[in-house]
């Protein structure tokens, strides 16, 4: 009750110092990044760079005084990918040291080495952003984070209880190019809203029943973004009291990429409600997977790097030496090609055909002088006019002789 009595007269100054404050400073880290929009900014300068900050309590000099924050860096840690960078911020009365030591409101062991966690400390225990000097923290503790470590900035989350709801709702208003999604668990507007007019995902946690901060100023947190966001206004379904459960309501009609969710607790003020009880516990409680799951929605746009000479391009282009990756070195044909100089495959050869031996010309043949078989050398020794004489007793050639003739000269 002491603790509540303390949260109710802070709540009351603080209302005081935002109405004569007009809201936070926009300088710093935010005016750096307004140029730019979520899902296109690069990634930062300590990618590729050997870290020189280590996890635990670090200090920084911050609008003139010295101010501590814890960070966390993933197990195994490489320096050429970029990961997501969640702030946590404490609620009235707490300190760094709880939010680190519950996990990050139990986002660390959901993270499997994927992100960079920082827990801020605040001045007197509170986020009364004077003057907007919780604002300039926030933007001096990210440049430190980003100069020296490789942060996706597209992948920016803040989340906080009570005063820690209400830090992380005016960083959404003040940093809306900077910051891509936070979650308000039990906040109020106490930490100021300057700006307050641009889109940024919004995810607000609720009990029915806060006895500290009502549920109508959480309420109130959550319409600013359902305007910013585009959303078709509507009342969700919220618990009744008794149900001990809790129902969570996904706004329609948002623009694309700035969802707004909302989920009612049958509770009170608690960062870690549980459902079927009335006894909060960290370990137990729906909130932590939840919140995990809206942060994690959002996809990463900002590719790994390559740790190229400090002399190179920016880190997603390969030295100006060396051809570019997708592309073939000018001397040499595509990779899809053969190379030019390289020979066709040889043609199969085929042997001729040898041509049929010549053969030598028929001789031509000897005619043979015909022979009459009716006719006889004349006998030596007789002479002429004893051959025509045996002529003319002889028959015809052509007439074949009778068959009682024994021979020519019978």
């Amino acid at each position: 009750m002491v603790q509540r009595r303390q949260l109710l007269s802070y709540i009351a100054a603080a209302a005081v110092l935002v109405a004569a404050t007009g809201g936070a400073l926009r300088g710093g880290f935010g005016s750096e990044a307004a140029a730019a929009t979520n899902g296109t900014l690069a990634a930062t300068a300590g990618c590729g760079k050997a870290p020189t900050l280590t996890s635990g309590t670090r200090t920084i000099s911050s609008s003139g005084q010295n101010r501590t924050y814890i960070l966390q860096i993933p197990g195994g840690y490489d320096r050429n990918r970029p990961y997501r960078l969640v702030f946590g911020f404490h609620w009235l009365n707490g300190s760094a040291n709880n939010v680190a030591s519950a996990g990050y409101y139990g986002l660390a062991p959901l993270s499997n080495n994927s992100t960079i966690f920082v827990a801020p400390q605040g001045i007197n225990a509170g986020w009364a952003n004077t003057n907007g000097r919780d604002l300039t923290l926030f933007d001096d503790i990210s440049r430190q984070v980003e100069n020296d470590l490789c942060v996706d900035t597209t992948q920016r989350f803040a989340l906080g209880w009570s005063y820690g709801g209400a830090m992380s709702y005016a960083v959404a208003c003040a940093r809306p190019t900077v910051i891509r999604a936070v979650t308000v668990l039990s906040g109020a507007n106490l930490s100021g809203c300057n700006g307050g007019t641009q889109p940024v995902a919004y995810f607000g946690i609720h009990g029915i029943y806060d006895s500290v901060l009502n549920i109508s100023q959480g309420r109130a947190l959550r319409d600013t973004f359902v305007r910013n966001n585009g959303c078709t206004a509507q009342s969700p379904r919220e618990p009744s009291r008794g149900s001990l459960t809790h129902i969570t309501t996904t706004y329609s009609g948002c623009r694309a990429g700035y969802p707004v969710q909302w989920a009612a607790f049958d509770g009170d003020h608690t960062p870690s409600p549980v459902d079927g009880s009335s006894s909060p516990n960290d370990s137990r409680t729906w909130t932590s997977a939840e919140i995990w799951r809206f942060f994690t929605q959002f996809q990463s746009t900002t590719p790994p790097t390559t740790a190229p000479p400090t002399t190179a391009p920016p880190t997603t282009a390969p030295p100006t030496t060396a051809p570019p990756t997708t592309a073939p070195p000018t001397t040499a044909p595509p990779t899809t090609a053969p190379p030019t100089t390289a020979p066709r495959r040889r043609p199969r050869r085929r042997r001729p055909r040898r041509p049929p031996p010549r053969r030598p010309p028929p001789r031509p043949r000897r005619r043979r002088r015909p022979v009459s078989r009716a006719a006889a050398p004349p006998p030596t020794g007789r002479s002429t006019a004893g051959r025509a004489a045996s002529r003319a007793r002889s028959p015809s050639p052509t007439t074949p002789p009778p068959r009682s003739a024994v021979g020519p000269y019978a």
